[in-house]
């Protein structure tokens, strides 16, 4: 993510926060009150974003793991390309051997 990506995310938020209180307040609570549900509700869409976030971290399906196993499986493509038929014939041998034990 990029600073302005964070900075934008940031403010949108913020806007979020003060439109949430304005509907709240245009609803017919008074200040206070519209102030502390518009933050009850800001505080749980933090808390909902950051269970998401969590999830994709202990699922491993976030960006890093993928370009990883997207590299890894590319540098194994290119290696088995680059081998010669004998070399292939050898490595399906092996795996054959280790399939059969």
């Amino acid at each position: 993510m990029r600073r302005i990506d964070a900075i934008a995310i940031s403010f949108g938020v913020f806007v979020a926060g003060g439109i949430i209180f304005l509907f709240f307040n245009f609803v017919g609570l008074d200040s206070i009150s519209a102030g502390i549900w518009s933050q009850v509700v800001l505080i749980a869409g933090v808390i909902g974003w950051s269970m998401t976030y969590l999830f994709r971290v202990l699922t491993k399906n976030m960006t890093y793991n993928q370009q990883l196993k997207d590299y890894e499986e590319a540098v194994i493509q290119k290696r088995f390309e680059e081998m010669s038929p004998e070399e292939l014939a050898k490595l399906q041998e092996e795996v054959g051997q280790e399939k059969q034990s």
